[in-house]
């Protein structure tokens, strides 16, 4: 969570961003203060302290400080370790899988769910009015949105995976208001995604990124207004695969699959059921 502030702040205000300088130098106090008393240390207005949780992906300072305060008080009892060269196969065990709980507890507790609730609304709203959920990736992301795709169609939702740049661009350039185009990003330097979020958001669609804290995707998303799902991890990617962002964002993937599920309603049953019913026919089916 701090990490996230601590890229952030070169896209806040400069109002904004002495708020952060003050919960950066003392969190634990932060997190229990009065928002006068933050406003007044920060030479800053109240709303103003307001707004800083929110440009930070929370839902004001309520949300904020509970999110704070589980960070602060409980920690994550697993740290994130690199790999070494001359490590045995049992002490890569430890460290792949240590490194894992590591992030997905570090997101539990840092999570935005006033991001994640806004990212819901608009996919469950794009499949109500049957509109088009696009999911952009390139490398390593492009596997994530294949998943992702592969998950929301059975939600009987308008959806494609991308992960070709040019191919990307073209269907950016088909997106209409209440279409929604899910970016994912570990590094959110892409090139051909910053330009597919730009030509998905000219067009009227809701943009959704999930990248980085900082980066220029993360940048991007909060300068136009749009929803910003931040992962943020320590791994090492230059030295091996960026196995926890990949993790991350499959994880992220689920909860939206399944916060959309609960909000498209219990029309949604009959249909999976008769899925599975077809799936397992086809599956026990002898040979001719």
């Amino acid at each position: 969570m701090l990490e996230r502030v601590r890229a952030s702040m070169p896209a806040l205000p400069p109002a904004e961003q002495r708020v952060a300088k003050l919960l950066l130098a003392d969190p634990r106090s932060f997190a229990s203060l009065p928002v006068g008393e933050l406003a007044e240390r920060s030479h800053v207005s109240k709303p103003t302290v307001v707004r800083f949780c929110r440009s930070v992906g929370y839902d004001g300072l309520t949300d904020f400080k509970h999110k704070l305060a589980g960070t602060v008080n409980e920690g994550v009892p697993f740290v994130h370790r690199a790999v070494d060269e001359d490590d045995k196969p049992a002490e890569l065990i430890i460290k792949v899988v240590d490194n894992a709980v590591a992030a997905l507890l570090k997101y539990r507790n840092a999570a935005a769910g006033h991001a994640v609730e806004r990212a819901i609304e608009a996919l469950a709203n794009a499949g109500r009015e049957h509109k088009r959920i696009e999911f952009y990736g390139v490398g390593n992301s492009g596997i994530v949105a294949q998943d992702a795709q592969h998950k929301f169609f059975r939600l009987g939702v308008n959806t494609i995976a991308c992960s070709d740049g040019h191919v990307q661009v073209m269907s950016a350039t088909m997106l209409q208001p209440g279409d929604c185009a899910v970016i994912i990003s570990n590094s959110g330097r892409s090139r051909d995604l910053l330009d597919a979020a730009d030509i998905a958001r000219r067009k009227g669609a809701t943009v959704i990124v999930m990248t980085a804290s900082g980066s220029p995707l993360a940048q991007f998303a909060q300068a136009h207004g749009h929803i910003l799902l931040a992962a943020d991890h320590p791994e090492d990617f230059d030295r091996y695969s960026p196995m926890v962002s990949r993790l991350l964002h499959l994880v992220i993937i689920d909860i939206l699959t399944t916060g959309v599920a609960l909000r498209l309603g219990s029309h949604l049953r009959p249909m999976l059921q008769e899925i599975k019913r077809n799936l397992r026919a086809k599956r026990y089916t002898q040979p001719e």
